[in-house]
């Protein structure tokens, strides 16, 4: 090494272009070389290790800039040989500086992989600390990398910032009030990664696949991707269903509309023909017994169905929802559980169904609330009940081919 040292410095002697040709020469040469030698080297090491998170490393290209530190540090140890050696010694310490800083960066990405892969990324999402841990570091990174190339201290440049802090205000204000809501988003655990969210106003309405620093990625349920602001997200209202899936529970909310003109009260015929459905033979047994009780109490005459209690065919119907839902084995017994009447309307009587399964997967639980209201809507005939629906053009064919005498 020497030897080829005295050898460039007589070359420098006669013409100084020749050093930089050769120097140039030497540092491909060694870059090539080390490339060669130090990242095969780290890959045969690593893909025999059993961990994944020196592939990690590899994936990210933590190592790859590494091979140009060598041919840097040679340039670096010519002193006094290349000409203008102080601007070049500048600009090598400011390119070793700056490779350093790649590395670094590289290692910060592997680092959030690395944590992205681990059971703990879905309690606590770190990807926005990343990015602004990432931002301070470059914006700093870059004062120094100015103040080698330029002889100065990094304090006489971040001297010179503080003039222009509300500049720096203005053109990092998304990024400051982006950084607020990312801890506002993990400090509150207002969501995480996987949680269902519904934001109408965005046109959002999905599972959360990505909280970034600027950006939140919502997949709709269309696979389509909404790509929210972050502090536009937390500056308005949104909906998580977390609450939902935790608690075990999904609700059931729906009405059967009952035709008025079919509820009348239950005949002894009628009666007869409850007490076989298993569901409500219990209530039917205890209902009669009830009711008869309270008449002879009151010295009701129980000829005409109007005097007194009597049972009618939509509060049986109702019970025997009730019954139905209590024996089903996919209703959470331990929620709201309710069957009830709605005020009358002009499309009927709503008697609304508001119970809980007990499986929230979504096609799991569209199958049981199909189910039961398939059951419901085809055993409603058995009451003497029908389903309130507007008439058709069949219905109106029907009029005119049987019109009234």
């Amino acid at each position: 090494m020497q030897s080829m040292i005295d050898q460039l410095i007589a070359l420098n002697e006669n013409h100084w272009y020749t050093s930089y040709i050769a120097v140039l020469i030497i540092c491909v040469v060694l870059y090539s070389i080390t490339s060669k030698v130090l990242l095969t080297t780290i890959d045969r090491v690593f893909k025999r290790t059993s961990t994944q998170i020196d592939d990690i490393l590899l994936e990210k290209k933590v190592f790859n800039k590494l091979p140009y530190l060598i041919p840097l540090v040679f340039i670096y140890n010519l002193e006094g040989l290349l000409p203008n050696n102080e601007l070049i010694d500048r600009i090598v310490v400011a390119l070793i500086f700056f490779i350093i800083l790649l590395t670094v960066n590289a290692l910060i990405n592997a680092l959030g992989h690395i944590y992205d892969s681990s059971r703990y990324a879905k309690k606590f999402n770190i990807k926005s600390y990343i990015q602004i841990t990432k931002l301070i570091l470059n914006i700093f990174g870059l004062i120094i990398f100015v103040a080698i190339l330029i002889g100065r201290s990094p304090v006489y440049l971040l001297s010179g910032i503080g003039a222009l802090t509300a500049v720096l205000l203005l053109v990092f204000k998304d990024t400051i009030l982006s950084l607020v809501s990312s801890v506002q988003i993990t400090s509150n655990d207002l969501f995480k990664i996987g949680d269902w969210v519904e934001a109408p106003q965005f046109g959002a309405d999905g599972d959360v696949i990505d909280i970034a620093l600027h950006s939140v990625k919502i997949q709709n349920w269309d696979k389509t991707i909404s790509i929210i602001p972050t502090n536009k997200l937390i500056d308005s209202s949104f909906k998580n269903w977390r609450g939902m899936s935790d608690s075990g529970g999904r609700r059931i909310k729906r009405s059967i509309m009952i035709d008025m003109n079919s509820i009348k009260f239950c005949s002894d015929k009628m009666i007869e023909r409850y007490r076989k459905f298993n569901v409500i033979s219990d209530y039917i047994s205890k209902k009669l017994d009830e009711i008869e009780k309270h008449n002879s109490d009151n010295n009701i005459n129980e000829d005409g169905l109007i005097n007194g209690r009597s049972l009618t065919n939509i509060g049986t119907f109702r019970a025997y929802i009730e019954g139905y839902l209590r024996g089903h084995n996919k209703i959470h017994k331990e929620m709201t559980f309710l069957v009830r009447q709605l005020s009358p309307s002009p499309d009927g009587l709503p008697l609304e169904i508001y119970v809980f399964s007990n499986d929230t997967d979504w096609i799991n639980y569209e199958a049981i609330q199909s189910d039961i209201f398939d059951h419901l809507l085809a055993v409603l005939n058995e009451f003497d009940l029908k389903v309130f629906q507007n008439p058709t053009g069949n219905d109106f064919n029907n009029l005119n081919k049987n019109p009234k005498s």
